[in-house]
């Protein structure tokens, strides 16, 4: 599909997210400082002690337990600041924490009521959970064992009774698993390969709501990219249970629950499909009014990845009411749930049933207003979903009403990207400007206020075929609207007509050397360079400065009408054998016989305007046409407006042309110089 790279510039991924523990943790945990000197020694002192108490202590009894208990608390209080977990584990604490995941061996047959049962796990599991954050200690947990003791707690449920101990020590061991497994492809494996997947989902049925969150943050993280994890967490039959979380009222059950779904359907078509089936599109679409603003923003990307490739669903979305609660976002403070929002209309904005409707509830402003966005992703998925919406010809008249294409045109793109889909969304709206669309706009044009009229000139301006410029800017009053920008007392808008002429002047006229050269005489009146100033066959001569010029009566009256009025009409100059020239340079006198006798010259810039000033005055208008092309490559901020009045003082229509244009392109520079040149007003 076309664009398909720039479709997928702007989309987030979906990660697996680290487990905050909010609890426990207190805020400002961060500001502790990194220690250093006696009060690092202090502390790996400290977790030394804990850890010699863990490694002591491994029996039922009852002190043993409270030792082993107090030891996990306090590693795990340490361990909340995230500056000493190194120091924590350089002093020995991971292996001993590993051990009591494990509850002691009991005599077989014991029955006896146990201290502490399942504290001591939880802590142990709570204190891993916490070291696991850090990236590098995510291995050195696993290599030392963790992982079985951690999936052998998530099924503690079915040998115990529901209690408060029972339900942390799940938690903690579902917690854990997905900080070890976070952006870590070999551990979210090996989790797999240690039966860690089904009793997470058995888990997501727990009678406890944050057991149930624990669940669905683990398999969520397991389930980014890795696609047998994912077919394992669908085989389980996870699919039901989690579309039934969607509808939850807790924000947290339904946030993390998105989340599960959309990890398991990024690069997978054939779940995407299951998870459809299952009946998951209307309660994805239903958070999307959600109060939560991360479950928002995981429905809005859900329902993007859903219309990624099915047309049908791309309808069915909007069938169901998602754009309208799509475009309100687009109007949040949020960024994310901005970004999220356009990437989702993007999407159904590819299909050519949902472009109207979304332009007509309103997408298309919010859209253009998030071109302005600092942020490079926000602004590719808004130029994306515009891009969608100008392939219909019913919004193409909005679209330029509103605004649109100067700020296509005017927009500071972040990436190369949104720069490549903007040009593609501008050569759309082009490709559309003929019939009802171009004659809609003209009624535009003729019957609506001046705020609506004036984009809608500068956009035909920018946009219009060469064919419908007289009919858009003379027969329906074009011109005069650019004009009038030109007069606003707004310096933008003065910009924007002073852009618009000159895109539509480029497009009517280009002075080029081909256009600037002299129409062919006919080849009998060429008398070549030999007879340039030369005596032979001479029957008239021209006093320069002085000298004596030599020249052809039959070749200067085939040359031009002022030639052929002195010598064929009542002036004195008719039988004269020497006419005086009294104000041409030598120079400039004797360039111009070259051009009448060869009918190419070379024009220098030191000599063009003085040339051009006779070839006006002997209205040799090819040999002007020469001139004006020379000056014209010289015009400048500095003197564009002395170029403009010798164009006026010469007729020069081309350098005129040039200078206008000229003007107009450099219109702000102009205009902010100081004593402002009458040239622009």
């Amino acid at each position: 599909m076309e664009l398909q790279r720039c479709e997928e510039q702007g989309l987030q991924e979906r990660k697996g997210q680290k487990r905050k523990l909010e609890e426990e943790i207190q805020e400002d945990r961060d500001a502790t400082p990194l220690p250093t000197g006696d009060a690092r020694r202090a502390l790996l002192a400290e977790v030394t002690a804990q850890v010699k108490v863990l490694d002591s202590a491994f029996s039922w009894h009852e002190s043993d337990r409270a030792a082993a208990k107090r030891a996990t608390h306090v590693l795990a209080e340490l361990a909340k600041n995230e500056e000493v977990v190194n120091v924590i584990v350089e002093g020995g604490a991971i292996p001993a924490l590993v051990k009591h995941l494990q509850a002691p061996l009991s005599d077989e047959g014991d029955l006896s009521l146990k201290p502490f049962e399942h504290e001591v796990e939880k802590g142990s599991a709570f204190a891993l959970g916490l070291l696991a954050v850090k990236p590098e200690h995510q291995q050195l947990i696993v290599d030392s064992g963790a992982l079985s003791h951690l999936v052998n707690l998530l099924r503690r449920y079915k040998d115990s009774s529901t209690s408060r101990a029972v339900i942390s020590v799940i938690r903690r061991a579902a917690d854990a698993i997905t900080n070890l497994a976070h952006e870590n492809s070999s551990i979210k494996t090996r989790v797999r390969m240690e039966g860690g997947i089904p009793p997470l989902v058995e888990l997501l049925e727990f009678t406890d709501t944050k057991v149930q969150r624990a669940a669905a943050g683990a398999l969520r993280t397991l389930a980014f990219k890795n696609d047998e994890n994912k077919n394992q967490i669908v085989e389980c039959n996870a699919l039901p249970t989690l579309i039934s979380m969607l509808r939850s009222d807790d924000a947290a059950i339904h946030y993390e629950a998105v989340g599960v779904i959309g990890n398991l359907v990024h690069s997978s078509p054939n779940i995407k499909k299951e998870v459809l089936a299952a009946g998951a599109l209307q309660p994805v679409i239903g958070l999307l009014t959600s109060c939560c603003s991360e479950s928002q923003r995981e429905a809005a990307l859900l329902l993007g990845q859903f219309a990624a490739t099915d047309s049908d669903c791309k309808v069915h979305i909007v069938q169901r009411g998602a754009v309208r609660p799509l475009i309100e976002m687009l109007h949040s403070p949020d960024i994310q749930l901005k970004e999220m929002s356009a990437f989702a209309l993007g999407r159904l904005a590819q299909d050519t049933h949902n472009q109207a409707g979304i332009a007509h509830m309103g997408g298309l402003v919010p859209l253009l207003k998030l071109l302005d966005s600092k942020n490079g992703s926000l602004q590719h998925n808004a130029a994306f979903a515009l891009y969608g919406l100008a392939d219909n010809e019913d919004n193409v008249s909005d679209f330029i009403r509103v605004g649109g294409v100067q700020r296509l045109q005017d927009g500071e793109f972040i990436v190369q990207a949104t720069k490549d889909c903007v040009a593609k969304t501008l050569k759309r709206l082009e490709e559309k400007i003929h019939g009802r669309v171009l004659n809609h706009l003209l009624y535009l044009m003729r019957v609506a206020e001046k705020p609506v009229q004036r984009p809608v000139a500068f956009a035909l301006a920018h946009l219009c075929s060469p064919d419908d410029q007289r009919t858009i800017f003379i027969d329906n009053n074009g011109l005069e609207l650019l004009l009038g920008l030109l007069g606003s007392t707004n310096p933008k808008q003065q910009l924007d007509g002073a852009v618009a002429l000159y895109k539509l002047a480029n497009k009517a006229m280009t002075l080029s050397p081909m256009d600037a050269a002299p129409p062919s005489p006919t080849p009998q009146v060429y008398l070549g360079e030999q007879y340039v100033n030369n005596a032979t066959l001479s029957d008239v001569t021209f006093l320069v400065e002085g000298r004596r010029f030599y020249a052809h009566r039959i070749c200067l009256l085939a040359s031009s009408d002022a030639f052929r009025a002195m010598f064929d009409g009542g002036y004195r100059e008719k039988d004269a054998r020497d006419i005086e020239i009294p104000n041409i340079r030598w120079e400039v006198f004797e360039l111009m016989m070259r051009f009448i006798y060869t009918g190419s010259v070379d024009v220098s810039l030191d000599i063009a305007q003085d040339l051009l000033g006779a070839a006006d005055q002997y209205l040799l208008e090819g040999l002007k046409r020469l001139c004006e092309y020379t000056i014209a490559q010289d015009v400048t901020l500095d003197n564009v407006s002395s170029m403009y009045e010798l164009s006026e003082a010469f007729h020069a229509i081309s350098l005129r042309h040039t200078c206008i244009l000229f003007i107009l392109e450099h219109f702000s520079q102009l205009s902010d110089r100081p004593g402002r040149s009458s040239t622009i007003s």
